[in-house]
């Protein structure tokens, strides 16, 4: 198989994803941030740049929105909300999170491929994502390495989010753009 057909394959597994996901959990989601205060955001490895990507699109939406660990980030209280991306639920350094996420009063959102793990019972809300699961016949569900169609997954996921914010509070992207970093 060439480049170009992987590609093909690739917006194919997507699109299987995308029709596997939870609408319910993803309006409930989608609700949380809306009525949240401050938004942190936080995942591991290729999870955590999806994570970072999903930030910055809520700052162009005008929420106050920041990425757990860097120097600006101001501390986490009620009303707010820590949105965790983990495939496994099951990141220590989430976990460690999640937990004083919870007993400074701030809401805990996960997004997952199992809800049952251990950031699953520490989240008020959780939105299962499709896995890499073996599929009937003992064939993958995927041809990418590792966790990829779940990271993949997860960053149009979170940009399903923000186009449904952004519909909700009448948003454009002109408007959006106004608030795009223009140092460079």
């Amino acid at each position: 198989m060439d480049t170009v057909s992987y590609a093909q394959e690739i917006v194919k597994e997507l699109e299987r994803s995308a029709a596997q996901l939870d609408a319910g959990g993803a309006e409930a989601f989608a609700g949380l941030l809306q009525r949240s205060g401050k938004i942190f955001v936080a995942g591991a490895g290729r999870s955590g740049l999806m994570g970072r990507a999903f930030a910055m699109r809520l700052m162009h939406a005008g929420r106050a929105a920041y990425v757990v660990g860097e120097t600006v980030t101001p501390g986490i209280e009620a009303g707010d909300v820590l949105v965790l991306g983990s495939g496994s639920g099951e990141t220590k350094s989430l976990i460690a999170m999640a937990e004083r996420a919870r007993a400074l009063g701030a809401a805990v959102a996960l997004v997952t491929i199992a809800p049952e793990s251990t950031l699953g019972s520490l989240a008020d809300y959780t939105v299962k994502l499709p896995g890499v699961a073996k599929e009937a016949g003992g064939e993958r569900a995927t041809i990418q390495p590792m966790a990829s169609l779940f990271e993949q997954t997860l960053l149009l996921f979170y940009d399903a989010v923000i186009l449904q914010l952004m519909e909700w509070t009448g948003q454009t992207t002109s408007q959006m753009f106004g608030k795009h970093a223009n140092l460079e």
